[in-house]
């Protein structure tokens, strides 16, 4: 059995084949592809088709020889590509190894970058960048996820590593420890490795990228990506493409980072960049929803002309894709690196006011715009905001994340949630921070309160186009698992007692707030115009309980 040039797609590399569809090479690299065409700077990459996922999940057995050659082959191509040599000890090529189905599907699917670190090529690493303290970190970061996504370990443990190793050094986060630090948080990780998976970590870069791969197809199956093709109703039978991609490095130092930004504000639909950022980190941190990706205001200081160009793109993108993006990205060494776009999640709100400013614009015909509004109920579509602040009642303040107030039972999993849904009584979800492996329960709950993470967060993203009300980040907010019980400062609650959440204006509550509605009255009237009967702009009550 052979995989054929049909089945595999090229970005970036030299004589790179004409691209597939978005169904043959998944809706990741089909978007990657023509901003790579654009011109725009994404780093080279080879695909997996999504038939090739489907064909490795029915017959594994029989699909892992072909794989390996298919591997071998491609990681040539790369390799001519890049300059550089995977598995090599002097200039070392690192991947990063992901999902991408024909639709998107943020966060439900895995990822592993670092792919190609082992005791053999991190010290290549080193003399080929100069940087001791990213090789290291990105090592002890591959052993960690490598942990988890190939064989399902628990990430608690690896954390704890970094937790002891950040006490010992007075380090208030990571990206504060040195290299030397970092060494011994890796040799940790490898002996942790082995004590919780049963063996050692693969040392050969050929079986850890055969063993990412196998891993992220395997995930089109994992318990939260098939309650999502539930939810949005896809079918089971569309399969994931696999893109394998030059890694690019935003922890390579105080000017990299890595990010997520929008084109449009996704809460309110606002004309403007819209950017969750973090120094010396790497992607997953702004996504996974475990650290607060706050430093999009330095960015724009420190690295003026990357925020510039961040700006920029907003055009570029919309012009090439003719809607509102979300788009990941890379700045290593204060270069700009392009690592997905997709049309952005967005509240029901956000999504008229971008369909009537983009008709307005001219960017789309008034047919599309009605077309992006299918499905939704525009005359349901409101904004509920605080009539007043009462200070007494603000127990803490967080980060905003979308639009209006959501009240009731707090829930710390997901099977609270549904034990408060069989009752018949509403739930906010009170969680250290958003997961993906949350989607049933953010389905089910009226709003998301979370003590870490970021704005732009898979988890949170989701929950936003699912138009419940999102806060994150909120320091003072403690969770005791064990008395299933929150905390802020001196005020507890147990699950089950009420709270609610602003999430426009930031605000956690102590008792139900008396709101004003707002509804889109000037941008229904747009609609109406464009196909008469869409949509009935009644009049705002003035004001209601949130209840």
């Amino acid at each position: 059995m052979k995989y054929t040039e049909k089945q595999v797609f090229e970005i970036g590399l030299p004589g790179a084949r004409e691209a597939g569809s978005a169904a043959d090479m998944g809706f990741k690299a089909f978007n990657l592809a023509r901003m790579s065409r654009l011109g725009l700077k994404v780093p080279e990459a080879f695909v997996l088709g999504t038939v090739i996922c489907r064909d490795y999940l029915k017959h594994p057995a029989r699909s892992r020889a072909a794989l390996h050659d298919l591997l071998v082959e491609m990681l040539r191509r790369l390799e001519g590509a890049t300059r550089l040599s995977f598995g090599g000890a002097r200039r070392p090529l690192l991947v990063s190894v992901r999902s991408g189905a024909p639709v998107s599907m943020p966060g439900m699917m895995d990822t592993l970058l670092n792919v190609g670190l082992c005791d053999g090529t991190v010290h290549g690493l080193i003399r080929l960048t100069g940087n001791p303290r990213l090789a290291w970190d990105a090592y002890r970061r591959l052993v960690q996820q490598f942990a988890e996504v190939a064989h399902g370990a628990d990430a608690a443990p690896f954390r704890a590593l970094v937790e002891s190793a950040m006490r010992e050094a007075g380090a208030d986060n990571p990206r504060e420890l040195d290299f030397r630090q970092l060494a011994q948080v890796t040799r940790e990780s490898l002996a942790l490795y082995h004590d919780l998976v049963g063996q050692p970590f693969p040392q050969d870069p050929q079986a850890q990228i055969e063993a990412a791969v196998a891993a992220v197809f395997g995930s089109w199956q994992s318990e939260r990506a098939v309650e999502y093709r539930r939810l949005n109703g896809l079918p089971e039978t569309l399969g994931t493409a696999v893109t394998v991609q030059r890694m690019v490095f935003g922890n390579a130092g105080g000017t990299s980072g890595a990010g997520v930004a929008f084109t449009r504000d996704p809460a309110s639909g606002e004309n403007r960049l819209y950017v969750d950022f973090l120094f010396n980190s790497q992607g997953e941190d702004v996504v996974s929803g475990r650290m607060r990706a706050d430093d999009a205001a330095r960015l724009r200081t420190v690295l003026p002309e990357a925020f510039s160009q961040l700006d920029a793109l907003r055009a570029t993108l919309e012009g090439e894709f003719r809607d509102a993006q979300e788009f990941e990205f890379t700045v290593q060494d204060g270069e700009l690196f392009l690592l997905q776009a997709r049309s952005g999640k967005r509240t029901p709100w956000a999504a008229l006011a971008i369909a009537v400013d983009q008709v307005n614009e001219g960017l789309i015909p008034p047919q599309e715009g009605l077309a992006r509004l299918d499905g939704l109920d525009l005359n349901r579509i409101e904004r509920r905001r605080l009539a007043a602040v009462e200070d007494q009642a603000v127990l803490a303040r967080g980060v905003p994340s979308g639009l209006g107030l959501a009240g009731g039972a707090i829930a710390l999993d997901v099977a609270a949630v549904r034990r408060l849904a069989e009752e018949g009584r509403p739930a906010l979800l009170v969680r250290e921070e958003a997961l993906t492996e949350d989607i049933a329960g953010l389905a089910l709950c009226e709003g998301l309160l979370t003590a870490r993470g970021s704005r732009t967060a898979h988890a949170v993203v989701v929950a936003r186009q699912l138009g419940k009300p999102c806060l994150v980040g909120c320091a003072p907010l403690t969770i005791d698992p064990v008395a299933r019980c929150v905390s802020f400062g001196n005020r507890s609650l147990r699950e089950g007692e009420p709270l609610w959440i602003d999430a426009e204006g930031g605000l956690v509550l102590a008792r139900q707030p008396a709101v004003v509605i707002e509804r889109p009255l000037a941008a229904l009237a747009a609609v109406a115009e464009w196909h008469p009967g869409a949509a009935d702009p009644a009049p705002p009550q003035a004001a209601l309980s949130a209840s």
